[in-house]
């Protein structure tokens, strides 16, 4: 934007009286500058001011607080091809300048958390316009949710429900009087019904975990304690099957995140580990810190294959992990890449599940910025392995 220079006027006090602003790069000498340009950065929206010159081509000359935090943006003079890297919102960006008339765009940024935007681009003369940007990530997620929930659950809903009906036809007919019968019948429906119910529980979980995937967390969660915390709540399931857990801690593994969720991603990796290990086998469960993302991938198993369901960008984080490994049947190399996906279920091996565990596991991670590998050998177990930025410790 370079340099405003204007007359102090009367009752010019404040702040930002004659005073640099170095994010904006604008001498402020003008009460009336310095508020607007105050009231922008007050704005939870981004606001660009786009500049067109021959040698450099469209360019941001000024933006505000809130187009700092979601681009990056730390001072004017960046190439709008560089700070916002969208062919369609570029695209129209250069045909305002050329004939002079708005234009409104969406698009969605790139990342492992896209966020979806809707740009008002306004002209303001021959080459110059305003860009204003404007979050659209959660009512784009809320009528995903409600459109996947209510797919998802006809779906899945169906079958229990036909084998619900048929069983009650026959009680009202063939076997209203034959007593076992009817005992074994009511045995299968409770069953199917019980299986609704943690369908629906699932979808439900699913769901909010998916309007808030794109909002890190922010608390800070000892993974050491929620796995000792899901081990007291699963007991009587390990007496039942003679199945033990090791632990391989130095001590608390603190990460940054959402207690109830971590909760449930290690609810689950710890009960599938219990679900495909045979009687009497142990379940290990290890802690490590890793100062990067390179030695938080680092594999476990000597054999077999490993892959990544989950990676997140930033590889200079430090990450605590956690890997969770049974010694059941593994899992062929074909169904690795499908794992996390929802309802996929490997033959044979479903557990009585719904299908959604992994799906949820990956959701959760995703939201904490974190990463999930799974390491399989056919006859010798699996080993899942999610890690996590590391909080600090004071």
């Amino acid at each position: 934007m370079g340099v405003i220079e204007t007359s102090r006027g009367r009752g010019d006090t404040g702040d930002w009286t004659d005073r640099a602003c170095p994010i904006h790069n604008v001498a402020v000498t003008d009460l009336s500058t310095a508020a607007a340009l105050r009231t922008l950065d007050l704005l939870p929206d981004p606001v660009l001011l786009v500049r067109f010159s021959e040698a450099e081509g469209p360019q941001i000359v000024y933006g505000n607080e809130a187009a700092g935090e979601h681009f990056r943006l730390a001072i004017p003079g960046v190439a709008v091809g560089a700070a916002l890297r969208q062919p369609v919102l570029l695209e129209s960006v250069e045909n305002a300048l050329e004939t002079g008339a708005p234009a409104e765009v969406a698009f969605e940024s790139i990342g492992v958390q896209p966020r979806y935007w809707r740009a008002f681009i306004r002209p303001l003369g021959p080459a110059e316009l305003v860009l204003v940007l404007r979050d659209e990530t959660d009512a784009r997620r809320t009528e995903r949710m409600r459109a996947d929930f209510l797919a998802n659950a006809s779906h899945e809903l169906r079958t229990p429900l036909a084998s619900l009906a048929g069983f009650v036809e026959t009680l009202r007919t063939h076997a209203k009087d034959d007593a076992p019968a009817r005992e074994k019948f009511l045995g299968i429906m409770a069953e199917q019904t019980g299986r609704m119910t943690r369908l629906i529980n699932d979808l439900l979980s699913l769901s909010r975990i998916e309007l808030n995937e794109h909002i890190a967390p922010s608390g800070a969660v000892d993974l050491v304690q929620v796995l000792q915390d899901v081990a007291d709540g699963i007991r009587p399931l390990l007496a039942e099957r003679g199945i033990s857990i090791a632990i391989a801690a130095d001590g608390p593994a603190v990460v940054v995140g959402d207690r109830d969720q971590l909760v449930q991603v290690v609810q689950n990796l710890v009960d599938n580990a219990v679900k495909y290990s045979p009687t009497g086998a142990s379940v290990g469960v290890a802690f490590q810190r890793a100062e990067n993302l390179e030695a938080a991938r680092a594999p476990s198993r000597s054999g077999g294959v490993t892959l990544s369901l989950l990676t997140p960008d930033a590889a200079d984080q430090a990450y605590q992990v956690i890997r969770v490994a049974d010694v059941g049947r593994g899992i062929a190399r074909q169904h690795l890449p499908r794992l996390s996906e929802r309802f996929y279920r490997v033959e044979g091996q479903s557990g009585g599940g719904t299908g959604l565990g992994l799906a949820i596991v990956k959701h959760v991670i995703n939201r904490h910025r974190g990463g999930l590998i799974v390491e399989s050998e056919e006859g010798a177990g699996a080993t899942f392995t999610a890690f996590l930025p590391a909080a600090t410790v004071t």
